[in-house]
């Protein structure tokens, strides 16, 4: 038992590597393109992108088809994408300069998924792998209750009682989508 704990760790830990790396490679390819246009976004518009972006994960998952090319796996690495940019942004929120160098912003990417990874391997230990049982689409929906969630959040000013910030939820919705990424290639192979 502990070996195949220990297996299944290594091989989700490759595999999350794998999927973001992808991501990042996405990621840095369009700020070559556009530069970090994104800086001029507020949180709640980037919130407002993983919906839109999630939404249509869930419309295709329910119709089963789709008149875009772009399949579900490209929404996850976009869902991906655009929560590091909002972790990024409530790093550096106050901060009004628009550029920022290629070099910062790989650093920062690669924070945010240590970040993100470190805390994925502590709940995977906790949780025992459940995801590996999950549906993907029970993943969209957990995804699409986290922005509502941070839509929440929002519209109180980021004040909470007792909840997570709108951090954590980021971090959460960005590891969902990782391992949605990692089931449909394995559904694939």
């Amino acid at each position: 038992m502990y070996l195949r704990a220990l297996f299944n760790m290594i091989t989700t830990s490759s595999q999350y590597d794998l999927a973001v790396s992808a991501c990042k490679d996405i990621f840095l390819k369009k700020m070559e393109d556009y530069g970090t246009a994104w800086r001029i976004l507020r949180v709640s518009s980037i919130t407002d992108q993983i919906f839109i972006k999630a939404q249509r994960i869930r419309s295709i998952e329910e119709k089963g088809v789709q008149k875009v090319e772009e399949g579900i796996d490209s929404e996850f690495r976009g869902i991906i994408n655009y929560c590091i940019i909002a972790l990024i942004q409530l790093e550096k929120h106050g901060d009004s300069s628009l550029e920022m160098s290629a070099k910062e912003v790989e650093m920062h990417f690669d924070k945010h998924i240590s970040e993100a990874k470190s805390l994925m391997e502590n709940k995977n230990h906790d949780y025992g792998e459940a995801w590996r049982d999950m549906r993907v689409s029970s993943m969209t929906d957990l995804i699409l209750m986290k922005i509502l969630r941070i839509k929440q959040i929002e519209n109180h000013n980021g004040q909470t009682l007792i909840s997570e910030g709108v951090a954590a939820n980021y971090y959460d919705m960005l590891n969902y989508a990782t391992f949605a990424l990692i089931k449909l290639s394995e559904k694939e192979s």
